[in-house]
């Protein structure tokens, strides 16, 4: 039974219920303990830690499409809704065995050959069990399928590795930070860096081990972020400018000061007929150095967005990311949401404005009119707004449109 036609680009029901329930009915009755198919990703978990499940992701059979099941960023060129994203991942059985973070055997030069190759693999999986289906959306990872015990993988085909990425694993002098952002350099997208981290290829010798996929995630972004952060920090200062973009019911502001290089995330959700919170994280000229709690993976996404742009317009600034979420985000789908929403929002074309009390100006405006609340709250509390000039800020808070007022 092929699987392709669950694929429906006008889903009946766009609910997170809906979509759970016509995944569970569509894929249940064709779960089985053994199959061949191909594996598109490798997952590593992180509960029991050193002790980890270690896991190939595969569908229950053979898809000529299997690529499609993990790429993040075809999903968003393609404009894929939240319902046929969670098709995709529905299918993935998580075939996995508990492995030390330092171990080196059989089935971890498996999943690591996996996580090198270009393409799908082809595998011969068997289970201990029937996989039990279960869907778990989360902020962070991509939403995982049914899972099962492994009790034996095989590849059935030589697994096709770039040989950029060949040289780079056979390096054992070349440190982690330094083989990713130079595949990074060489058009390798984030979310293959995340699986070459993940599954211990990279790095000194002695000190390869497995990472957990939900830590490689944000170590990839952070490191790709820092790599670019060195080189803009060279360029002149933008323009006064603000981008706006959005996916999947994420919505984006982005704003330009004509400063040196700092940044800041505020995060809102936008219910109806409920106060308005937020989280926010910050990061001076010099940097952080702990993790960006309160926005956590979401912080290093926008970052990283917002730095491929400078890096391309050869600027840098003081930046201020705004995200608004709506009832329209029904399903947490993971961090590459924020990740390409902020890159949509960076394609766009700027508004330029003379000034920072304009730019700010229009911003409190332009939220107000589309999500009918003011930001001047959020705008307040800003570290990066509050350590430029003083004098300016000070004269644009005071006047009618003072925050709160």
């Amino acid at each position: 039974m092929r699987l392709s036609y669950i694929h429906t680009d006008k889903p009946d029901c766009a609910c997170p219920l809906c979509s759970k329930k016509r995944s569970i009915f569509r894929i249940k009755q064709i779960l089985k303990p053994d199959f061949q198919s191909n594996s598109p990703a490798p997952f590593v978990g992180r509960f029991g830690y050193p002790n980890i499940n270690v896991g190939i992701l595969s569908p229950p059979e053979r898809q000529e499409n299997a690529w499609e099941y993990d790429a993040p960023r075809h999903w968003a060129s393609m404009k894929y809704p939240i319902p046929k994203i969670i098709d995709f991942r529905s299918e993935l059985v998580n075939s996995a065995k508990k492995v030390n973070v330092y171990d080196r055997d059989r089935f971890l030069s498996l999943a690591q050959e996996i996580g090198m190759a270009s393409r799908p693999v082809d595998v011969d999986v068997s289970l201990e069990s029937v996989p039990k289906f279960t869907l778990t959306p989360d902020s962070h990872l991509a939403p995982m399928g049914p899972h099962a015990r492994l009790k034996k993988a095989e590849l059935t085909s030589n697994p096709h590795i770039d040989t950029r990425v060949d040289k780079a694993v056979d390096d054992t002098d070349l440190k982690a930070v330094e083989a990713m952002t130079t595949l990074y350099d060489k058009g390798f997208e984030e979310n293959f860096l995340t699986k070459l981290l993940s599954v211990g290829t990279l790095g000194i010798g002695e000190n390869r081990k497995l990472v957990p996929t939900r830590w490689s995630i944000t170590a990839t972004d952070d490191m790709l972020g820092k790599h670019l952060i060195k080189e803009i920090r060279d360029y002149p200062e933008a323009d006064y400018q603000m981008f706006a973009g959005s996916h999947l019911g994420n919505y984006y502001f982005i704003l330009l000061f004509s400063e040196k290089w700092s940044y800041e995330l505020f995060e809102t959700f936008v219910p109806r007929q409920q106060d308005i919170t937020w989280s926010t994280d910050f990061e001076p000229n010099k940097g952080r150095t702990n993790y960006a709690e309160d926005t956590a993976g979401g912080y290093y996404t926008v970052r990283l967005a917002i730095l491929e742009k400078l890096r391309q317009s050869k600027r840098q600034a003081s930046a201020l990311a705004i995200r608004v979420i709506t009832e329209e985000y029904t399903t947490p789908l993971g961090v590459w949401v924020t990740r390409e929403a902020a890159r949509n929002a960076m394609r766009s074309k700027p508004l330029e404005f003379a000034s920072k009390e304009l730019l700010l100006e229009y911003i409190r405006k332009k939220i107000q009119n589309e999500f009918g609340f003011l930001p001047d709250p959020m705008l307040r509390r800003s570290k990066l707004l509050s350590q430029m000039r003083q004098a300016k800020l000070s004269s644009f808070f005071s006047t009618t449109h003072a925050f709160g007022s």
